[in-house]
């Protein structure tokens, strides 16, 4: 009775959060749909683009038998050093190559497959949640600093970071009995002689297994893709509406009340106040707004590689999302990302400190008289709303809403079968 309790209360919570989000979508109708165009453009010539490919030649490669082949190629490295299996390999590089939530969409397949235990599969969130190459030499060093040889500084501290994580993450859930019992089956099943002759013996195996036509292999590979691709543009959208609306009505400053006082005691610019809530949001964002504020280098790049790192709950919902029909659980991936960002951004510290980002410091081009004008009214901005007396209440419903949201991710979105079962 008492879970049926909550379980009630937080639905109508939830309903009441999303009632008072369509009112504010009516009450800021021009902003609403110019985020909502902006989060449109960024999916139509950056999402879909770099992410469809991958997507669609992720499956084939898995239907063919190729990654499970490599997979026993890639035990030996990938087992001692994070406890995972040969086929965490893949979903790595393709981390590395597409950048998130690729490392999610391929981990769920992996699970579902039984190519992986539950508790390997947390383990392969932990790290393989990267963002790509191109992205923080491009978008951020480059479109963001102005300066290309910043781009080294942030990857090495994001993948040496990431690094980390998953060596820490080698002795998450050892002990769970479930983990134990699957692990002494595969063993006891588990083949011996050479290591070429069994990787290629498992790729037929594999493909024998999945038994699809090509043709129909890539049709499916095809619509599965273009599926998960409007999740993801979905959710990129919403969060681009969400954090306008938390901006314009003043939430965003009242919520950095607690951040600002933190910043304050640490002696961090306080205009890195709302790119750090932005960031928590969406990545892209915060790390524009992070780029763009007048505040020492130093500081501006420890908070972008935290944001990136992060990765932002809208991409933790369409993790969340994609791993809904698989039993791997969020909490640990919650703490990676934790983890992650504050590795990130202190190696960042350690890095500029010892003479890698001071040469990238002084090739840095100097900021725009347009950016220094946005720059300077964002900076003020945020003590000015939050002294401002706007809509009190929808600011007090809207930010329940972010921590119900919160909540509801943290439980993997499972809240539509949760009532489907107490009824």
């Amino acid at each position: 009775m008492g879970k049926e309790k909550k379980g009630r209360v937080f639905t109508v919570i939830l309903a009441t959060m999303a009632v008072i989000f369509t009112l504010a979508l009516v009450v800021y109708p021009k902003a609403g749909y110019e985020a909502g165009m902006e989060g449109l453009k960024v999916c139509w010539e950056i999402i879909i683009p770099s992410l469809l490919p991958f997507f669609i030649v992720s499956e084939l490669l898995l239907g063919l038998g190729v990654v499970r082949g490599f997979g026993v190629l890639l035990e030996p490295l990938m087992r001692p050093l994070f406890s995972v299996p040969g086929v965490g390999a893949f979903a790595l590089s393709m981390g590395l190559a597409a950048g998130y939530p690729m490392d999610a969409v391929i981990t769920a397949r992996f699970r579902e497959t039984n190519q992986c235990t539950r508790i390997e599969g947390e383990r392969l969130l932990a790290f393989t949640n990267t963002a790509d190459p191109l992205f923080m030499f491009g978008a951020v060093a480059v479109g963001m600093f102005k300066s290309p040889a910043l781009g080294g500084l942030l990857a090495l501290a994001h993948y040496i970071s990431s690094f980390l994580v998953g060596v820490a993450f080698k002795f998450w859930g050892r002990k769970d009995p479930t983990h134990l019992k699957e692990m002494q089956e595969r063993e006891e099943i588990r083949t011996q002689g050479n290591i070429l002759v069994r990787a290629f013996q498992e790729m037929l195996a594999a493909r024998e297994q999945d038994g699809r036509p090509f043709g129909k292999l890539l049709g499916n590979a095809v619509s599965e893709s273009v599926q998960t691709i409007l999740m993801i543009s979905g959710f990129i959208v919403f969060f681009a509406v969400l954090i306008e609306i938390l901006h314009i009505s003043g939430i965003m400053a009242v919520i950095g009340w607690p951040v600002a006082l933190i910043y304050h005691l640490f002696h961090i610019h306080g205009g890195l106040v709302g790119p750090t809530l932005a960031g928590a949001l969406e990545l892209d964002i915060g790390s524009a707004q992070a780029a763009a504020v007048h505040a020492p280098l130093l500081q501006r790049l420890a908070l972008v590689s935290g944001i990136i790192a992060w990765s932002g709950l809208s991409v933790h919902a369409q993790v969340a999302s994609v791993l809904t029909n698989t039993d791997i659980r969020m909490k640990p991936y919650f703490i990676a990302r934790f983890l992650h960002a504050f590795l990130a951004a202190l190696i960042t510290v350690v890095l500029y400190l010892s003479g890698m980002g001071r040469e990238a410091a002084r090739a840095m081009a100097p900021l725009t008289e347009h950016t220094a004008v946005l720059t300077a009214e964002g900076t003020h901005s945020f003590w000015q709303i939050a002294s401002s007396g706007l809509s009190l209440w929808l600011m007090g419903l809207v930010v329940l809403l972010a921590c119900s949201f919160v909540f509801a991710m943290a439980k993997r979105l499972r809240i539509i079968r949760f009532y489907a079962r107490i009824k």
